[in-house]
This record gives C-alpha cells, structure tokens and sequence, in this order.
C-alpha cells in the first residue's frame, strides 16, 4: 500500500461526487509532468489524500490503477487546454468532519516533506503546480493523526470489493461504443465500417494482417492461431482508422499475455527486451507461468512495430517516468 496526496481546487466536487481521479498525460505543450506521471502508479488500495481551498476534505482508497480515459464532460471550461484523453483512477472518497488546514499543522509536519515532489511549500501552503504526488508512510502517519478517528477507519477498514477490475474495463468499452456508434454514422463504405468494428475485437482484416506479420506469440512461444488474440499495441480507441488495421499495429498473444499488454503491466523494448510494470503484482505473473518468459529477448521489431511500441509505452504502460534521484 502506498500513500498519495491530491490537489483538487479546481476539479474538487467532481472528483469526489463522481469517484475518480483524471488528469491529462501532458502539459499543454506535450511535456512529461511527473504529477501526471504518478498517476500510473497507483494501485487498488491505496491511499489518497485530497486537498482542496487549504484543507484535507476527504481521505480515499484506490478501487483501480490508472487507466486511459476522456477528459469527464463534467468538468466543462475546467482545464480547457488539457488533452482529451487522459488518465483515470476510480477511488471511494470519504468526506470528512475534521478537515485539518495543513498550513496550521507545518511544524509537525515539515521534517517529513520530501526533497523532491513535495505536496507543500516549506510554510505549509500548497503548490499549484502538483496535482498527484507520493506520501513517505512517515508523512501519511502524521497526517492520518492529525484527521484522526475518520482516516483510521478509511485505512484500517477498506477491502478491494469484486469488480475492480471489471469497473476499468466497462469504463473503456463504453468509450470504445460511443467511438463505434460514430463509425457507424460515418461517409465511410460498410465494409471499411465492418472491417474497423471487427479490428475492435482483433477479429478479420486486422488479425489477418497481424498473423502475416507475427507467426507465434513472443512471450509463450504458442503458434497454433486458436490459442492467439490479435492485439493492438496502439489501442483500437488511441488509432486512426488506417492504424487500427495495421498489421505492424499488432502482436498476437496468448490470452494472459494478452491482458498484462492491454492493461499496461508490461510492455517491450525496441530491442526486444520485455518490461514489466512496478505496479504488476509479481506474485500472480509468476503464478501464470510467466515469469521466466518475460526474462527472455522476444525477438526483434519491424521499424513500424517499434513506431507503435513507443507510443505504447509512452502512453499504455505504467511507470512513472520521474527522476527519483
């Protein structure tokens, strides 16, 4: 378990009233920011500190991890010049009684600000420029302290329910059939509709093209063509129209592998070298057998293949690319 802190002034009553977090990937100028970048992070069950107007208002717990998502409709003119598509965690927020104002606390609580990627000013007022950042377990005990009987009771008593993970993929096919329901309506011939529709599910013109391409999956080894999903490495949602049926925008993987590439827990190197997310539960990797396979080299790309493996893993895959120095 991990603990983070939030900065929600302006997305406050929608974040809370709608359970979740979102932020964009980039800043307007398509710049990394590492308080975007925690967001990958995060996993179901930790603990995320919300701080609104100089206050900690409400105390959560992760439901999911990251996952890519549009911008919330509700936040209107809120952040006009974000991206699009951004990041969402689902999180149960608890709104509290006792809302402390940290700046009243900043004695007790400055010897454990962090150097770097710090959620305070050394006086105790926020930082604008932070939106999710990392507690040390030492700060987060302060804090849970100072809130009191309400936080303990957030973090002693939360279990991860069933659907966690079912929540993030209703989340995202309920995108995707809005994208859907455009493509129906679109100038486009029926059988350009019907092929995109079926490159959804890793079905017809996209799968033939990816099976030309990739003969076996590259983690198991498994050739037979019954026991393999075509799988978008640029996602079906994220692509035009001429990429979801790229063939060099595909491998195909065995069904477990399948989803840890989908989800965003491992991804792979243009030298062929597999990666895998600190946020994977290695327990379970390993569990499906797949742990020495993932040490192994998968082979080497196509230049097309590795134009989609970047974005990939600069969009897809979970790891917070900060300097941690």
């Amino acid at each position: 378990m991990r603990y983070w802190w939030v900065n929600q002034n302006q997305t406050y009553r929608h974040e809370i009233a709608g359970g979740y977090l979102w932020s964009p990937k980039r800043t307007r100028n398509g710049r990394v920011n590492p308080f975007y970048e925690f967001m990958k992070e995060v996993t179901a069950g930790d603990v995320i500190f919300s701080f609104s107007d100089t206050r900690i208002p409400a105390v959560g717990r992760a439901i999911s991890g990251a996952y890519e998502a549009p911008k919330p409709l509700e936040f209107g003119q809120v952040g006009a010049y974000w991206e699009l598509v951004g990041w969402r965690i689902d999180v149960e927020f608890v709104e509290l009684e006792r809302r402390i104002r940290p700046s009243e606390h900043i004695d007790r609580l400055r010897p454990y600000l962090p150097n770097r990627y710090s959620p305070l000013q050394p006086n105790g007022n926020g930082l604008q420029a932070v939106y999710l950042t990392e507690l040390g377990e030492l700060l987060a005990a302060q804090l849970i302290d100072l809130i009191g009987t309400e936080a303990r009771a957030v973090v002693q008593g939360w279990r991860i329910g069933e659907g966690t993970v079912s929540r993030v993929l209703v989340g995202q096919a309920q995108w995707e059939e809005h994208q859907l329901e455009e493509l129906r309506t679109s100038t486009l011939s029926e059988t350009s509709k019907q092929a995109l529709a079926l490159a959804r599910r890793g079905q017809g013109l996209f799968r033939a093209r990816v099976a030309a391409v990739e003969k076996r999956c590259r983690v198991t080894g498994i050739e037979n063509l019954e026991y393999l999903r075509a799988s978008h490495t640029k996602p079906w949602r994220d692509a035009s129209n001429e990429e979801r049926l790229d063939g060099e925008n595909g491998l195909l993987l065995s069904p477990d592998v399948d989803h840890l590439f989908d989800r965003g827990l491992i991804s792979f190197e243009d030298s062929g070298r597999a990666i895998i997310s600190p946020v994977a539960d290695l327990v379970a990797v390993e569990q499906l057998g797949l742990k020495e396979a993932l040490s192994r080299d998968v082979g080497s790309f196509s230049a097309g293949q590795k134009r989609y493996l970047e974005y990939h893993r600069e969009n897809i895959f979970l790891e917070a690319k900060v300097n941690r120095a």
